[in-house]
Formats: structure tokens, sequence, C-alpha cells
């Protein structure tokens, strides 16, 4: 299983932000991760943006977008931008979008959220055709009617992840994506809902099997302070009560709020929780640092602990000796 670390969810202002995102990255890449993943916050920072930042920046570490609403843009503009960000990141972008939420699409941008996986299905048609490599994207369905040239092409492979929470999303994904980006999934749901639907899918229509993101809060803490973990972990990340996506997701599970899905305590109860996970069929796991304290030296000293523990984690579950590819088998 691949260890990756989330960049960027934290506030702050785009100054000091970017210059602490590019940090950020500097550390996981000399820290072996496998990963960085951008969330998308509606918000706050563009997702692909700070992938070309980073990139820059960079040399080895695989950079994902976690996730990019689809309804915020056209496809081919999507297509244009990820490709300009692929290519400052020397091919090492990994595409997840996903169809967002209600709460996102409908109460924020005032767009239509109508059967949004049908929707998602004639997006991902532009835009496999708009990755394809540089030419004309001619694509007529029940969303678009595009006719467009490009002179842009992807300067490798892009591997693109569908976020996909229910049955039928999670086909689409096995039979249109290189995997799926998930958040609120605890083991059980991973293993008994989400992997053998999305593998099934895959394998029906003829693709490699689907990498599977898991997103977790973790946060290493002496055990007595596991529960003042999973409490800040409701308080600050606690998105189920307003997406019944979640919430259906969920039902799958054991977890009933992202606390639960917080991996805190020590070091040995953090391994065995990612150990879970890697069981489940989680072939990349994307950590949410989660640091307590109560004021800012304290929050600081746990992130960078945290941080620490995961590093020598990651080194430890790496099948072989090295730091991992995106094609790296689990």
């Amino acid at each position: 299983m691949r260890i990756g670390v989330m960049i960027g969810p934290e506030r702050g202002d785009a100054a000091r932000k970017a210059a602490r995102m590019v940090e950020d990255v500097g550390w996981a890449e000399r820290a072996g991760l496998d990963t960085a993943w951008v969330p998308q916050i509606p918000t706050d920072f563009d997702a692909l943006t700070a992938v070309a930042l980073m990139g820059a920046r960079t040399e080895r570490i695989e950079l994902g977008t976690a996730v990019v609403p689809l309804q915020a843009q056209h496809p081919v503009a999507l297509a244009r931008q990820a490709m300009s960000a692929q290519a400052a990141a020397d091919g090492r972008l990994a595409l997840g979008v996903g169809p967002s939420h209600h709460w996102i699409v409908r109460d924020m941008l005032g767009l239509p959220y109508d059967r949004p996986a049908a929707y998602t299905r004639d997006y991902l048609e532009v835009l496999d055709a708009a990755l394809s490599g540089a030419g004309a994207v001619d694509v007529e369905n029940g969303a678009f009617r595009v006719h467009n040239p490009l002179t842009i092409g992807p300067v490798a492979r892009l591997p693109v992840l569908v976020a996909a929470l229910g049955p039928v999303m999670l086909r689409l994904a096995g039979e249109r994506a290189d995997g799926t980006v998930l958040w609120m999934a605890d083991e059980r749901a991973v293993a008994e809902h989400v992997v053998p639907r999305i593998t099934k899918a895959a394998g029906e229509a003829g693709r490699p099997a689907p990498r599977v993101v898991a997103g977790i809060p973790v946060c290493l803490c002496r055990p007595a302070e596991a529960d003042a973990a999973r409490e800040r972990a409701n308080r600050i990340l606690g998105e189920a009560e307003i997406s019944p996506n979640y919430q259906r997701l969920l039902d799958h599970g054991d977890a009933r709020d992202v606390g639960d899905l917080c991996a805190a305590g020590d070091e040995a109860a953090i391994a065995a929780r990612f150990r879970r996970f890697a069981d489940a069929g989680v072939t990349d796991l994307s950590v949410r640092l989660l640091p307590i304290g109560e004021n800012r030296d304290e929050l600081v000293a746990s992130k960078l602990r945290t941080r620490d523990m995961l590093a020598a984690l990651a080194a430890d579950m790496r099948p072989s000796g090295g730091p991992a590819t995106a094609a790296d088998p689990a």
C-alpha cells in the first residue's frame, strides 16, 4: 500500500499558503512518501494550480487532486488545465475528479445537480477524448456537444481517478477510470462495498485492477488522548451530517462519523489501522494530518510528530525498498 499525505487543507492567506505548500511537499518527497494529495476545497486554493506549483519544486513524488468538482468547468477546460499542470510536474499528476455534493454544486455554485452519475459519464467521455492526445475533440452525448481542436497533449499517460461512493458511481469508475478517491469510507465499507464493485466493473471492461485511494485523519498521540483527537476530527472535518452521499457510504461500514475514521493513538495503534485498510483492498492511503494541542506551538509540535511517524510507517509498509511510483503494486 502506498502512503501519501494531504497538503493544503489548512487555512491561511494565499501568499503564505503557497510557500507552506511548497515546503510541505518538499518534506514529503524527502521523507520518501509516495504521493501528495491536494484537496479541492470550495473556499480555498485551486488544486491544479497547487500541483503545478509543487511539481516545479519536486522531482519524484506523485501529485494528486482529491478531488476537482466536475461541474465547475467544462471538460475541455479541465483537460487543458490538467495537461498544463501535468507538464509542470513532469508527468506526475494523478487527476482526481468527482461530481461533488449538492451543497457545493447547487447551493454554492448555483448549478444543477440532477443525475450526477449520468453527468459524470458524459463528462468523462469528453475528458477522455481531450486527454488522448493533441487533435480534435469531437464528442456529442446527453450533456455535451463538443467540436474543439487541441494542440496540447499529455506529456505522459495521465491517470484519472473518480470519487465514487455509491454502486452506480463505483461501476462507472471501474469502467471508465483508473480507480477511485474515497473519503468517509472505513475498512468494512472498502472491503465489502467499494472494492468488489469497482474491481468487478474494471474486470468486465477489460481494464487493469483499479487504484483505491482512501483518505483518513491521523494523529500520533498518547492512547489517553485518542478520544480528544477523534473529537477534534469531528469538530473540524465533520461533513457527513450535511452530505447524504457520505451518509450512504457510512451505512456500508462501522464508522458513524469522521472521528471513527481517525487513526489516533501510538505508533502501534496507527500501524495496525493502516494494515487493516491495506487488507481491505486500499492501494493508496491519503493521510490528513490531525494535530492536537491547546495552542499553536502544541499544534505544530503534534503535526511534526505525526508526520515523522508517517514517514517511518510508509517505509515499513512499502513492499520493496525505495520510494514507490504510481505503477507499483500495493
